[in-house]
């Protein structure tokens, strides 16, 4: 894909309903969490004598719905691909829910909280941050989260470099935060961000199991035995004494009301 069409295909149309169906196994077990300051920004301010109800939109295995059931708060996980459901872990505040961002099946005015973890780029933005709207109570809050790879350290930025080079440049490289349609929306007010910073500690297979969980990298062949040989390659250049390597994030939490 060359960078022009990198720039302008939008990624809800690349399938993102199905694209992980393979990932799941890698997904469960190597993507990263979220810091535990990301998650206290999210719910800072809300009821918690009430019982907070959360709509957890692309929840994929559930990584987020569970920190935020952790916390107390119900959560209504919508995710529409059968095995990332299938392999999430349980746990009793947390209901998983065949839905898209799109058309989530969740009743009018119904959620305190709506949150989007490393999700809301694969989305129809207009009509996925309507559906936020209706779902939500009146003043309700929107949490849109991203762990953007920190460039700024060594190791994470080789492995991006690895990754946009295998992915050919995939447009989710250069997009993987798309915070625009959220800035313009007439259905959100007070958007404000907030940035953390996050390390992932990865063994070997981790690292490698950390790539394969990225949909848009290749999954067998010539192409991915390059990409284990280059991963295999940073690993040798980079673990400490432990036999670990360190993948650094800067999270990024972006905040809204719903507007009455």
């Amino acid at each position: 894909m060359n960078q022009s069409n990198s720039e302008t295909t939008p990624l809800h149309t690349l399938n993102p309903l199905n694209r992980f169906s393979d990932r799941a196994e890698d997904y469960v077990k190597y993507r990263p969490s979220y810091p535990p300051a990301a998650i206290d920004i999210i719910l800072e301010g809300l009821d918690k004598n009430l019982q907070i109800v959360a709509a957890d939109i692309g929840a994929g295995t559930g990584i987020s719905s569970r920190l935020l059931a952790e916390c107390g708060v119900n959560v209504i996980a919508i995710e529409p691909n059968a095995s990332m459901r299938e392999a999430a872990e349980p746990h009793p505040l947390v209901e998983f829910r065949d839905g898209t961002a799109e058309f989530t099946n969740i009743s009018d005015k119904s959620v305190d909280l709506v949150t989007c973890f490393q999700a809301f780029h694969w989305f129809n933005p207009e009509p996925a941050l309507s559906e936020f709207h209706r779902i939500l109570k009146p003043s309700g809050r929107l949490a849109v989260v991203w762990n953007n790879r920190d460039q700024e350290d060594a190791l994470t930025a080789e492995y991006s470099r690895i990754v946009r080079e295998a992915s050919n440049n995939h447009p989710a490289e250069s997009r993987m935060q798309s915070v625009e349609p959220l800035l313009a929306t007439p259905h959100f007010i007070n958007i404000r961000e907030y940035i953390f910073t996050y390390r992932q500690q990865l063994d070997l297979t981790g690292l490698i199991g950390r790539a394969k969980s990225v949909s848009y990298l290749p999954n067998e062949g010539l192409a991915d035995n390059k990409l284990i040989d280059s991963f295999q390659e940073l690993y040798q250049n980079f673990h400490d004494e432990s036999g670990f390597v360190y993948l650094v994030y800067r999270t990024s939490v972006h905040l809204g009301e719903a507007i009455n």
